[in-house]
């Protein structure tokens, strides 16, 4: 082959493989979020309910080349336990569902990751709140409140040491923006379930709403998936986070999923036990089988092979 051929076809290798690359990176998704994160609770075993936020948390992950965070909570320590905390591992790794930070064991999750690593940064946000003048004891019982008995122990001016109180977050009337997936802002008011809400519990541990916000600006997640029943917490944690000086937190966005309820109407349980992962996995159903029974129950009908397919039929609905 003569030198000009030679650099000629050359040349022309160069152009076909450059035309490929530009073409691969502008079929590429753009990278819109950094990090999501999957975040179950070990006060039982993981149930369809959880499957369905996993699924749909790993694919708007991927179609937003997001990483994900295994987010473990941990802070209900009297409903903690191994078998559950082993459960979270096993149930993710048989779905094929991957995360890429976060725990990869009970021995790492606790020596690591645990929310009681976290404590102090909890504790830091609590007395801010408590100089801000944003927290109050109340000694109510759940017997009490369940009843529709009123709370006035805001007016009592209990000691925030009174043994066996929580500690309310002082809550107002003003409206709450959350950014929302399709990138509108949705204006909403807390609703009155939410006034007040616990920031600490009676054993002295902060509640779940506080933690929430403080691992979220830990990790720097920018995208939470949660279910329509969270819609609340996702308003009260705003409204928290906005009392603590994060003003960050509003820049998250949120994406809220209709939940899988059984026959009669009701929300999924840990206490179900015939719905757990665990329990469908030892009696011989397949990560296939599983997709499928969760498609069935939200009246999709199709074949749904994997968690990709499953959560690509949620998301399209309206």
């Amino acid at each position: 082959m003569v030198g000009g051929e030679f650099i000629f076809i050359s040349t022309i290798q160069h152009l076909v493989i450059s035309c490929l690359k530009i073409t691969r990176e502008l079929t590429l998704p753009a990278a819109n979020y950094l990090k999501t994160r999957i975040a179950p609770t070990p006060s039982g075993f993981l149930h369809l309910g959880n499957v369905l936020s996993f699924a749909i948390t790993a694919e708007l992950a991927r179609r937003n080349n997001a990483k994900i965070l295994l987010r473990i909570d941990d802070m209900d320590r009297e409903r903690v336990n191994e078998q559950y905390l082993q459960d979270v591992f096993d149930t993710l790794s048989f779905l094929e569902i991957e995360w890429h930070e976060g725990p990869r064991n009970i021995e790492e999750f606790e020596a690591v990751y645990s929310q009681l690593n976290r404590l102090p940064l909890y504790n830091m946000y609590l007395d801010k709140l408590c100089q801000n003048g944003k927290v109050y004891a109340c000694n109510c019982s759940r017997k009490k409140l369940n009843s529709g008995a009123p709370c006035n122990c805001f007016d009592k001016k209990l000691p925030l040491d009174t043994p066996d109180a929580t500690w309310r977050f002082v809550t107002g009337e003003e409206s709450i923006e959350v950014k929302s997936y399709n990138g509108e802002m949705i204006s909403a008011a807390l609703p009155t379930e939410m006034r007040n809400f616990i920031v600490r519990k009676k054993d002295g541990f902060p509640a779940y709403q506080l933690t929430s916000v403080a691992d979220d600006l830990f990790y720097g997640a920018d995208l939470i998936v949660r279910g329509n029943d969270l819609w609340p917490s996702t308003l009260a944690q705003h409204v928290l986070a906005k009392a603590l000086g994060r003003d960050d937190f509003g820049n998250i966005t949120f994406y809220h999923h209709p939940l899988l309820t059984t026959t009669s109407g009701e929300k999924l349980s840990k206490s179900a036990g015939d719905t757990s992962v665990k329990y469908l996995r030892e009696h011989g159903s397949s990560p296939a089988v599983i997709y499928s029974m969760i498609a069935q129950m939200m009246g999709i009908s199709g074949a749904i092979n994997n968690w990709q397919q499953l959560a690509g039929k949620i998301i399209s609905l309206p």
